[in-house]
């Protein structure tokens, strides 16, 4: 069985050029439900920690270090913490944490 590249490029465009294409053509008002604005509010957000979240857990040695330091990071960013000490804080539990669970 033999496949064509060009096959597949022209299928991933047709479809990338639909998603984008299409709402610009279709939808011509401004959108007034407020279920779907605030669901086209909060993508980008929802994809980012789609992507993210995998990787924060399993880019330790131990899988509990890096929830550890999740949980870290979040507390401290809840609480108004900025970038730098959230990411200080995240690398030193994760730090302390393997130091203790890995030996």
């Amino acid at each position: 069985m033999t496949h064509s590249i060009w096959m597949y490029l022209l299928v991933m465009s047709a479809v990338t050029l639909s998603i984008r294409i299409l709402p610009l053509t279709l939808i011509r008002r401004q959108i007034k439900s407020r279920f779907i604005r605030s669901f086209l509010f909060y993508v980008p957000y929802i994809t980012l920690a789609v992507m993210t979240f995998p990787d924060i857990v399993h880019a330790t040695q131990t899988p509990a270090s890096g929830l550890l330091a999740l949980l870290v990071g979040t507390a401290m960013a809840w609480f108004g913490a900025s970038l730098f000490k959230v990411s200080a804080f995240c690398c030193v539990a994760v730090f302390v944490a393997e130091r203790f669970l890995v030996g």
